[in-house]
């Protein structure tokens, strides 16, 4: 036996063993792309480099026997940039998305491909599940989110893009029409600490789904009568109906959330009493003052911050109260409080409303269907005008001057700066101005933390922790201000997560994930077939005016699934199983380090059980040793020299035409997703992350060891047992195909059989 150390830690290993086998028999950790027991050790990736103290050059783990006396380590700045390098050198190759556009782009980095994928295959509980991962108000999102996801979707470059936040809604909806049980997801065992949320909106509510989930006691206190922060306050019914909100409030106090309301900090609990009572806190007040224009006139009655307006105007009306019935109401601002104000005014019975925005159309922030949609209700939009001043009688507002504009150089953020035109003015008569140009934080009790310049609270960009210990903020009332909804959620489960190690007495480092980026054009789907994207159902304008009746409808279950397949699954199928992004991620690799020579390669889908993505492959060659020196086919090879080498059939033959028998060997040992099986089970492909079930083949006496696949709910795929099992055809892809070899497999969990 050969007696040596790995990390100071004794190991004992039969003469001939290298140090790469040695360390995996040990329980210890040495990346690797391109080993294989069943192969001779060939070095090709260069990842599993360790250092020998007795040696200067570090030396690859596979391919080094252990002998006597040797000190190995497998970690230390030396090999971490070694390996890195050795990454980079391989991504510089390898092309493709890890992750779809929309899910990048979701601040919240909801599995958008999953979920609009399970819907595909009509797995809708399965669906909701997964949303709820990342965001405990899907029904609620669903509605209100401006969809970032949906603008950088690459359906766009075929014709509309997927209405992901609209199948987001329709997980959440479906759930309660199909009689689905509450989801809950499984909490950790409680650890006895409390955290005080100071706030009840999208933000806090979040904030203490996700503590609850990691085991922690959260309150949340609100200052409003119920929870639910501008989510109830400052979003209209017509675009979220309140009972929609009171359901997923409802589902995370059922989680063990407990929920305090009419408490604002600073009145009978002062921020100090919060702190001393519990072991964290969080703060997520939001942003509730409404930003003044400096306009001469501003302080006359009945000029209304935009926020103030929608919240005066929902709590009089479920209280029963009349709401002042302005006639003549003129909204200024472009985003969407300012569209939420001027058809609230529309529905309480104004008969002339404006919308005052200094710039065009194509420069206002509000979603376009909002702006449509208001056009239809009858608001007039006074595009390139800016108020000079609010003119009144007896302290009330009677008229706005108007300033007429040009449009000029482009501002800091890239939109056409608005320029007065002089001597051209205009006056309209109204009897309400609403002022919608943007909110800010109202401190008041909070006065003892940091304030940035703009007077938000000073946060953490990563940890969300402030300038005293064991308080944490989080969503419209820090740093750059107020946002969406879904950059708030996003904030919460970072800031939990924070929050956590902080209750750990644990330093938070949150991990930058590696992602593979792929630039696509039109041109790219050029072959694509054009498929219309379906729409809900919408109240025709005369309807929607006359109250405040949710505006659009869920989409059909049958308008859902038809608009999940729409879906180009741009992500990668093999991203929660690829060694290659698990490893850019441990060792920070970055993919344009090296840039290679992009090249033009086309997808090999002749085969009926998988496909071959040669822009995916690092060439580290297990798949041509194992379908040569495992199997004994020889079906693959490598072709060609420099950034043109390709590991394919002989002749340049697709896969389909080739001597491959279809064993899968191949796809069972590539560390990427260039080999990529089609299962069997999925009407639509999508990335899942699976369990595997132990079971045997039973198509023939050999009784092979297998593992079952289950993802979102179904059987996914079959894998091989071990290292050491060549599954046939029929074992490898055939089990998913027919429900009486399923229901004869030893093992199968009962919850899969019928």
């Amino acid at each position: 036996m050969i007696s040596f150390f790995i990390d100071d830690k004794p190991i004992t290993c039969e003469p001939k063993k290298t140090i790469l086998q040695a360390a995996m028999e040990n329980g210890i950790f040495i990346p690797n792309l391109c080993y294989d027991k069943r192969l001779k050790p060939h070095g090709a990736c260069g990842l599993c480099v360790v250092e020998n103290t007795n040696s200067p050059r570090l030396i690859r783990a596979c391919g080094m026997e252990a002998a006597e006396g040797m000190n190995i380590k497998t970690d230390s700045p030396r090999i971490r940039n070694a390996r890195k390098t050795a990454l980079e050198l391989l991504l510089s190759d390898h092309r493709g998305d890890c992750v779809a556009p929309c899910q990048l782009a979701c601040p919240a980095h909801t599995d958008c491909q999953g979920y609009v994928g399970l819907i595909a295959n009509g797995q809708y509980k399965e669906a909701l599940e997964l949303i709820k991962e990342k965001i405990p108000l899907p029904a609620c999102i669903g509605r209100v989110c401006p969809h970032p996801c949906e603008e950088k979707c690459r359906r766009a470059l075929v014709e509309k893009p997927i209405s992901i936040c609209g199948l987001k809604r329709f997980a959440a909806d479906v759930s309660e029409t199909d009689c689905i049980p509450e989801i809950l997801l499984k909490s950790e065992s409680d650890t006895g600490r409390r955290v005080a949320v100071i706030g009840g909106g999208p933000a806090g509510l979040s904030a203490a789904y996700y503590l609850r989930l990691m085991g922690h006691e959260p309150t949340i206190f609100d200052a409003m009568d119920k929870m639910g922060g501008m989510l109830r306050y400052g979003i209209p019914e017509y675009r979220l109906p309140k009972a929609v909100l009171d359901k997923e409030i409802e589902s995370i106090r059922n989680m063990g959330v407990k929920m305090i309301n009419n408490v604002r900090i600073g009145g009978e609990y002062n921020f100090e009493m919060v702190r001393n009572g519990f072991d964290a806190v969080l703060v997520a007040v939001g942003a509730w003052k409404s930003m003044a224009m400096g306009c001469p006139g501003e302080d006359l009655s009945n000029v209304l911050g935009g926020i103030d307006f929608l919240r005066n105007a929902y709590i009089r009306r479920n209280l029963g109260e009349n709401v002042p019935n302005y006639k003549r109401v003129a909204v200024c601002g472009g985003g969407n409080t300012a569209m939420d104000a001027c058809r609230t005014a529309v529905r309480l019975g104004a008969e002339q409303v404006y919308i005052i925005y200094r710039r065009t159309r194509e420069e206002m922030p509000a979603e376009d269907l909002e702006i449509e949609e208001a056009a239809e209700e009858g608001v007039i939009f006074k595009y390139l005008t800016n108020p000079l001043e609010f003119r009144g009688e007896d302290g009330a507002v009677r008229s706005i001057h108007l300033q007429k504009m040009c449009l000029g150089k482009p501002d800091a953020s890239g939109r056409r700066s608005p320029v007065p035109i002089e001597g051209e003015t205009e006056t309209l008569d109204v009897d309400a101005v609403i002022v919608a140009i943007g909110q800010k934080l109202d401190n008041t009790g909070l006065e003892s933390l940091a304030l940035t310049r703009r007077n938000n609270i000073q946060a953490n960009e990563e940890t969300f922790a402030t300038n005293i210990p064991g308080v944490f903020a989080i969503g419209d009332a820090i740093n750059k201000g107020a946002g969406i909804a879904i950059e708030a959620i996003a904030h919460a489960k970072f800031a939990a997560e924070s929050i956590n190690c902080w209750l750990k007495n644990e330093v938070y480092q949150p991990v930058k994930q590696f992602y593979s980026k792929e630039e696509k054009t039109e041109a790219d789907f050029k072959s694509t077939l054009r498929i219309p994207r379906e729409e809900p159902e919408v109240l025709p304008p005369r309807a929607r005016c006359v109250g405040f009746s949710e505006v659009s409808k869920t989409l059909t279950r049958d308008q859902a699934v038809n608009e999940a397949k729409r879906c180009l699954e741009c992500g990668c199928a093999d991203y929660f199983e690829c060694k290659l992004a698990s490893y850019s991620t441990l060792y920070g690799a970055r993919a344009e380090t090296y840039q290679g020579q992009a090249n033009d390669r086309e997808i090999d889908q002749s085969s009926p059980y998988f496909y071959r993505d040669p822009d995916k492959c690092i060439l580290c060659g297990l798949c041509a040793r194992v379908c040569d020196e495992v199997v004994g086919v020889s079906a693959l090879w490598q072709r060609d020299r420099g950034f043109v080498t390709q590991i394919k059939p002989e002749f340049d033959l697709l896969m389909g035409d080739s001597r491959c028998i279809s064993c899968g060997a191949c796809l069972a040992v590539c560390p990427t997703g260039a080999l990529c099986e089609l299962s069997p089970t999925l009407k639509k492909p999508v990335p899942l992350k699976e369990k595997f079930s132990e079971s045997v083949c039973t198509l023939c006496d050999q009784k092979c060891k297998i593992l079952i696949g289950i993802g979102g709910g179904m059987q996914t795929r079959v894998l091989p047992g071990g290292e050491d099992v060549n599954l046939c055809a029929k074992g490898r892809f055939g089990l998913g195909q027919s429900e009486e070899l399923i229901e004869s497999l030893p093992g199968l969990p009962d919850w899969l059989r019928k």
